[in-house]
């Protein structure tokens, strides 16, 4: 199975020791007509990481990967013989696989990847939207799981991203508790936390309420994501053409920097009220000073007679909505219901947010 010379273009590596596996490979690739390149352990795929085309891998290859952090690079496909099992698409995340592939069921996908080394690529571009509170009880996560809510409705898949390890747990939420999956302290990404990593990985390792909405949660205790992680996690979202929304604690931790700096909108969530509005403007600053596309929402009730445009004037930032009191929130939140599903303000509040979000994107990609 050596490369024959002056095909490297299209070489194949492959690290795999399950050999009824191996056969299965070899007899695609020969379908495919490209030559494959077994090599013998971790060692030898080092030398050739970045020079083939593809790198086929079964799990106990990408368990042994996994640890050696050899950098991000497209491409990589873990392969397994009937359904995958759960253990696979941890090794799958740890590598940057693009892709788990099962076979025979995923033989025609296979041959084609092999042939047309684009084919089975991210569908991308993707949308990431940032949401983060003026001060503390703002509802800021009640609206990133409603944007979330909102944007699964309209049919597309939305990868929900926890970044405030103070928050409680964006599962809870997102009615995603009871759920089994990783959450970021269980999510072995390898590379250090950065690079690239697959969406379709992604998901089936993550909890998913409904099968539209994905969610990466913090753990009850511990950290949240480092920085390369939470982008790397963005990234793979918007690559496989996603909305992606990103709860940010309000404090300017690298995490929530680095998300901000990557997202195509962020929204504040500020209550109508003075010491909410002198909090924003704190939490609005570093944001402002890295060039943020900072936007509003505003929630009532205002006890004082402030409205949406007072607080615009005072921060100097348009507003995306204002959010009248949800009669039943709490209450409904208290039990478990997933917030913006029903009718009323909030879900109102998270259409605008989406709205918004693919007006900045389209400017964006027109620039």
């Amino acid at each position: 199975m050596a490369t024959r010379a002056g095909t490297t273009e299209r070489r194949v590596v492959v690290m795999i020791d399950d050999e009824e596996l191996l056969d299965e490979v070899v007899r695609l690739g020969a379908a495919a007509e490209v030559e494959l390149e077994r090599v013998p352990d971790a060692a030898a795929l080092r030398r050739r990481w970045h020079g083939a085309t593809r790198v086929l891998l079964d799990e106990d290859a990408a368990r042994a990967l996994g640890p050696l952090r050899l950098g991000r690079r497209d491409g990589v496909v873990v392969l397994c013989r009937g359904e995958p099992p759960g253990s696979v698409w941890e090794r799958a995340v740890g590598v940057g696989a693009e892709h788990v592939v099962s076979l025979p069921d995923g033989e025609d996908w296979l041959v084609a990847a092999l042939a047309d080394p684009g084919a089975g690529s991210d569908a991308g571009p993707g949308r990431v939207v940032a949401v983060v509170g003026g001060r503390g009880g703002a509802g800021a996560s009640v609206l990133a799981v409603a944007v979330a809510a909102a944007a699964g409705a309209r049919g597309t898949r939305v990868l929900l991203v926890d970044c405030d390890p103070l928050g409680g747990g964006l599962d809870l939420l997102a009615g995603a508790e009871q759920l089994g999956g990783f959450r970021w302290g269980g999510l072995a990404l390898g590379g250090g936390g950065g690079g690239r990593v697959a969406a379709a990985s992604l998901h089936e390792a993550l909890p998913s309420p409904d099968g539209m909405l994905t969610v990466l949660s913090c753990d009850r205790s511990g950290g949240g994501p480092d920085p390369g992680a939470a982008v790397a996690v963005v990234e793979a979202g918007r690559r496989a053409g996603e909305v992606v929304v990103c709860d940010l604690p309000r404090h300017p931790t690298d995490t929530a920097l680095a998300v901000a700096d990557v997202a195509d909108l962020v929204v504040m969530v500020v209550p109508t009220e003075v010491r909410a509005v002198a909090a924003a403007a704190r939490v609005a600053e570093p944001l402002a000073e890295r060039g943020v596309g900072l936007r509003l929402v505003v929630r009532g009730p205002a006890p004082g007679g402030l409205d949406a445009d007072d607080v615009a004037q005072a921060l100097g930032l348009e507003v995306v909505a204002a959010v009248s009191a949800e009669p039943g929130l709490d209450a409904a939140l208290d039990r478990g219901k997933v917030p913006g599903l029903r009718a009323g303000p909030l879900r109102d509040a998270a259409g605008a947010v989406l709205d918004a979000l693919e007006a900045a994107t389209d400017r964006g990609r027109a620039a």
